[in-house]
């Protein structure tokens, strides 16, 4: 007992130094030391402004946000080589709001109110983060939307700029726009959770990699049916424009109308490398208007859609002139398709599972492909319905060591050569 008792003093002790050392750094920042309240009712915007600014000006800090609900009317300017702390050191969950008993945003930690320019689209961010500045260990809050009607649209809540900017450990609980990643060199975004309503992460202009790692966006804030249907409706939770390697690992949408979406903006497409992403009940999983043509290369993914107009995982638009490859991929419905591939570009499957599509029974094949070159191999078709659809437009087709469910079931309206070889049926 003596020898326990002296180890909860030792633990104590240390623990108080660790505060006391940390106040008298010179390197801290206490937002609490700048007039912040944290009551949830006073406006801290210019108390947390003049921390950030006095550690910018210093060469650079922590500016640290101790437990409490910080409202906000305006906006923050995290300057060079600043971090804005709060206490969190991995992404919280707060589903309170959603499911009773369940903690809230507001029960615990550091939460940031967000109130400046509701109803808007326009205006500056809530958080601009710059070279070398973090923003880490928070939860961002809008409170007044309504989890039961339509969102109001908002600014974005973090924008990246500068080099090496990084979002760590972040829960966007309810932003209606989530995180601006354009417009730098290398960002990081890692540990990141929630439910963005409209949009999740825009990546564009980026010419050095960027990286995104371990963020989910589930529906823990609201799924009443009136926001929900809005976020299925209108809602993306990834969205690529010019991303020059961009490195994509452990990500994950619930819910949205399209869950990654690779765009075509004034700056040019995206390549990269994505491991392990996901989506579910999304009306189409992933979308590609354009790429570039050294590649998608995505693997491991896991995609589901079975709500919408016409649920399908995968979407090629006819603008498309890069190349996608599909590697060890399952998608699941049920749907009415598994993809619906157009272009001039080169989609590649391989080593992917492919189950539930045709739910009406219409007949519809699991793969539409519509032109370009498609590569299809060691893949399995596990139910027995129509498997490939080559329309007039395709270029060349490769089929070669599938195993297909039942006879094998492929439309060729091309002209071109097609390779099929070694493929096993019932």
């Amino acid at each position: 007992m003596k020898r326990l008792l002296a180890w909860l003093a030792f633990l104590t002790l240390t623990s108080s130094l660790a505060v006391a050392g940390a106040t008298q750094n010179p390197d801290f920042y206490s937002v609490r030391d700048y007039g912040a309240k944290g009551d949830g009712k006073t406006d801290d915007t210019s108390a947390f402004q003049k921390a950030l600014d006095a550690a910018g000006q210093a060469g650079g800090g922590v500016v640290y946000a101790p437990r409490g609900n910080y409202f906000f009317a305006g906006h923050l300017n995290v300057p060079d080589a600043v971090t804005l702390k709060g206490v969190w050191e991995s992404v919280p969950s707060h589903v309170g709001l959603r499911n009773p008993g369940a903690p809230r945003p507001t029960d615990d930690g550091t939460t940031f109110l967000v109130t400046e320019n509701a109803g808007t689209e326009d205006g500056a961010p809530f958080i601009r983060l710059n070279t070398d500045s973090t923003l880490k260990g928070v939860v961002i809050y809008y409170p007044n939307q309504d989890p039961a009607e339509e969102p109001k649209p908002y600014p974005w809540a973090i924008a990246m700029r500068g080099k090496n900017p990084a979002v760590l450990a972040v829960e966007l609980l309810n932003p209606y726009n989530g995180i601006d990643a354009s417009r730098n060199e290398r960002h990081l975004i890692r540990d990141v959770q929630g439910q963005p309503l409209r949009r999740g992460i825009f990546v564009d202009d980026i010419y050095d990699i960027g990286r995104i790692e371990d963020v989910h966006f589930n529906p823990w804030w609201s799924t009443k049916p009136r926001l929900f249907r809005w976020q299925q409706e209108h809602g993306e939770a990834f969205i690529f424009g010019r991303s020059d390697w961009q490195y994509v690992f452990n990500t994950f949408c619930f819910g949205y109308n399209i869950g990654y979406h690779f765009i075509h903006t004034r700056r040019g497409v995206c390549n990269g490398n994505f491991l392990g992403i996901g989506a579910d009940d999304s009306y189409t999983a992933l979308v590609v208007d354009d790429c570039a043509p050294f590649g998608l290369l995505i693997s491991n993914g896991e995609f589901v859609s079975f709500h919408g107009p016409d649920p399908t995982m995968v979407r090629v638009e006819k603008t498309n002139t890069g190349s996608v490859r599909f590697v060890n991929c399952a998608f699941w419905g049920p749907c009415n398709q598994i993809a619906k591939v157009a272009g001039r570009g080169t989609v590649g499957f391989s080593d992917c599972t492919f189950v539930q599509w045709d739910r009406n029974h219409e007949g519809r094949h699991a793969l539409q492909i519509a032109g370009g070159t498609v590569l299809l191999r060691g893949c399995e078709f596990r139910e027995n319905k129509p498997q490939i659809e080559l329309g007039k437009s395709v270029r060349r087709a490769v089929i070669s060591g599938n195993v297909f469910t039942g006879k094998a079931r492929i439309a060729n309206e091309s002209s071109c050569a097609v390779v099929s070889s070694g493929n096993a049926t019932d």
